[in-house]
């Protein structure tokens, strides 16, 4: 069985929402720990979590939390790709694979994360190196990665995230497609955070 990690990404700045928006509450706890909560469920270890301007905030919510190593990111207003690099640096000797998440896509679920890992499995012997969710026909996140193509991460710049690799590898990506669009939704703007409060009520 290969040792697949968790890298989340939690050093955004919230410009678009106007206020922290990993600490607006829902359901009744700050949105981060919805992903986390998720990730728990799932056999992947270890969970690191990166944060920037929030980490503070975000520790004193997580203590509850014994397996989430925090990671703080001194350079977080230079893009996700500084963010990127180093979860993939605190991580990448301990795994075979990691599965890369965003903090503000809250309703991932242990379903989803476990879908991807099993496909991992099912076809890492043919050269599958990359496995990523496809929600109603649209590429998301989170997304798998073998260890094998970490270190391409060093080269990424701004804030393009990975875009760049999983273009360059597309030919050993291979996607799980899910027939629900809000599973992949990511919040950026309060009508996104309103958006997702109703799809959780409905």
């Amino acid at each position: 069985m290969p040792e697949i990690g968790a890298i989340i990404l939690a050093a955004g700045m919230s410009i678009r929402m106007g206020e922290p928006k990993l600490l607006l509450h829902l359901r009744g706890q700050p949105l981060f720990r919805h992903a986390i909560d998720s990730i728990l469920g799932s056999t992947m270890q270890p969970i690191h979590l990166v944060a920037g301007k929030y980490i503070e905030e975000i520790r004193q919510h997580s203590e509850d939390y014994p397996e989430l190593k925090i990671i703080h990111n001194p350079n977080y207003a230079d893009g996700m790709s500084t963010s990127l690099k180093l979860g993939v640096q605190s991580i990448k000797e301990h795994v075979d694979a990691v599965m890369i998440f965003l903090a503000d896509q809250p309703l991932i679920s242990r379903d989803i994360i476990q879908s991807l890992i099993d496909k991992y499995i099912e076809c890492k012997d043919e050269g599958v190196r990359i496995v990523r969710p496809k929600y109603k026909g649209e590429v998301g996140h989170p997304i798998l990665v073998d260890a094998v193509l970490l270190n391409e991460f060093h080269s990424i710049n701004g804030d393009q995230g990975g875009k760049s690799i999983i273009k360059k590898y597309d030919a050993v990506t291979e996607t799980v497609s899910f027939d629900n669009s809000m599973w992949g939704f990511d919040i950026d703007t309060p009508e996104d955070f309103q958006k997702v409060k109703l799809h959780l009520d409905s």
